[in-house]
């Protein structure tokens, strides 16, 4: 199972982005780089609005997953934090339905 780094946005926000066999994604059923729809995140560092309802506990929203979480969230998610500054993502998440590289989430 591969793990990415969790990504840090341009303004400080941090989150953990999986997908893998072992993650809430979808597909889910291979270690292929495939173009995710639908991700795991993780332990945000804040409560983001964006993520209402997507929690597996909504009591600790730092301290939880959000599992299939649809990529087009994911992506609104970065850019509304400025972008990303650093760590990884499961591939298709950068990337479009047509492979094009999202250059608004990258620094």
């Amino acid at each position: 199972m591969t793990f990415n780094e969790p990504v840090t946005c341009r303004d400080g926000y941090r989150v953990s982005v999986q997908a893998s066999r072992g993650h809430y994604c979808e597909p889910r059923y291979s270690d292929e780089p495939l173009a995710y729809r639908e991700v795991e995140l993780g332990y945000p560092s804040a409560p983001d609005p964006l993520l209402e309802g997507w929690a597996e506990d909504e009591s600790r929203p730092t301290e939880t997953v959000y599992p299939y979480v649809p990529v087009h969230l994911v992506r609104e998610l970065l850019a509304n934090h400025g972008g990303v500054e650093s760590g990884t993502v499961p591939y298709g998440v950068y990337e479009d339905a047509s492979g094009q590289l999202l250059l608004q989430l990258l620094r």
